[in-house]
């Protein structure tokens, strides 16, 4: 079933010369499924993560996104359907400094109005999924750069987020740290059925995920089924 459904996807940025950064993309996601976005820099592989996640609005073109047109969402309906089903990593962590991990982590169930003992047992329980229990209560200071990238993804996912996008996730961290990222990507995508769409350039990243659309000069190049 897909839950991720595009259609002539295009988006032109204005200026003295407009840049066509996607001409016109037709492509489905399967809920559960494990999905990489590859290509060149300049391709247009962010651009088209930022239109998935309701981060921008395309020129032209229909998503759908877990049976809801998108494109008919007023501002206000797509910030409440991004709190609620959407969880977004990205490649700086984009974590508060002056909050410890746990704090970071349930400060999306806050904004949904969720009790103070509802969402700090949610949150320990994710900071668990990700193996930070014993550190949620260490400032983002104290923590190395994998373990702020494994409380970004903990964030993402503690609203239930039915989507998980990953921007180049990796982007800042080593070889050691990308690969403890990857694999707790690829477990939570075996174990819970998280339908995660990630953007990466790097090339050994391929042996986690389920499918890549490559991405060239804004238009799909092709397609690469893994599992």
């Amino acid at each position: 079933m897909s839950i991720i459904s595009v259609s002539g996807l295009k988006k032109t940025f204005d200026g003295a010369v407009p840049v066509e950064a996607l001409k016109g993309l037709d492509f489905a996601i399967e809920e559960g499924e494990f999905l990489a976005i590859m290509g060149p820099s300049g391709s247009g592989k962010s651009t088209l993560l930022h239109m998935l996640a309701l981060l921008d609005d395309p020129t032209s073109g229909a998503i759908i996104v877990d049976g809801t047109d998108i494109s008919r969402l007023s501002s206000s309906q797509k910030t409440s359907f991004r709190l609620n089903k959407l969880g977004y990593v990205f490649q700086e962590y984009a974590l508060l400094p002056e909050l410890n991990a746990l704090e970071n982590v349930y400060l999306p169930l806050m904004m949904l109005g969720a009790t103070v003992k509802g969402y700090e047992k949610a949150a320990r329980e994710m900071l668990e999924t990700v193996g930070l229990g014993k550190r949620s209560n260490h400032l983002i200071s104290q923590m190395s750069g994998g373990e702020q990238q494994r409380v970004a993804i903990a964030r993402a996912l503690v609203n239930k987020s039915k989507i998980l996008f990953a921007d180049e996730p990796c982007a800042n961290l080593d070889t050691r740290n990308s690969e403890i990222v990857m694999r707790l990507l690829r477990q939570l995508c075996e174990e819970f059925k998280q339908t995660i769409i990630m953007v990466t350039h790097e090339s050994e990243h391929r042996q986690h995920a389920d499918r890549i659309l490559w991405i060239k000069d804004g238009l799909l190049d092709r397609e690469e089924k893994l599992r």
